[in-house]
């Protein structure tokens, strides 16, 4: 259980210094990043699958927050609320620094909204593991 733990704040650790290269670095990225981005979402336009800018932003906004859910879930074995919260906290410090210190990114709310939105995902990730993992195995019997 220990080595267990130990793992497991590794992986947080590796995880928010990608969470705050992500969220806090003073430019987003390369502009040829976004280039094809947008060159992948047109020809998903072309071929009938309409997923624009902002919902592929807001979904991996989402994406970025679940290993939050589970990682901090995993560690703190506090109610799935207080995860949420704590999701919902550090998504707001970031916001708040975005606004405050970083003149190049943006904040928004939607942002806090799908970040929070991880966080729950990830927590709901977690409880459905945990409740699978206690259920007792069918029996088999020999033929």
């Amino acid at each position: 259980m220990v080595r267990d733990d130990r793992v497991t704040r590794v992986l947080l650790v590796v995880y928010l210094i990608g969470l705050v290269r992500v969220t806090l670095w003073p430019r987003i990225g390369a502009d040829d990043t976004f280039d094809l981005v947008r060159t992948v979402l047109a020809w998903l336009n072309s071929t009938g699958v309409p997923l624009s800018f902002s919902v592929t932003e807001f979904l991996a906004n989402i994406a970025l927050f679940v290993p939050f859910g589970i990682l901090v879930g995993l560690l703190t074995r506090s109610p799935w609320w207080a995860v949420v919260g704590l999701g919902l906290a550090t998504s707001a410090v970031i916001e708040l620094v975005q606004l405050l210190f970083l003149p190049d990114r943006v904040a928004d709310l939607r942002d806090l909204l799908a970040n929070t939105l991880g966080t729950a995902v990830g927590v709901g990730v977690l409880l459905a593991y945990r409740r699978r993992a206690r259920r007792p195995s069918p029996v088999r019997v020999p033929a």
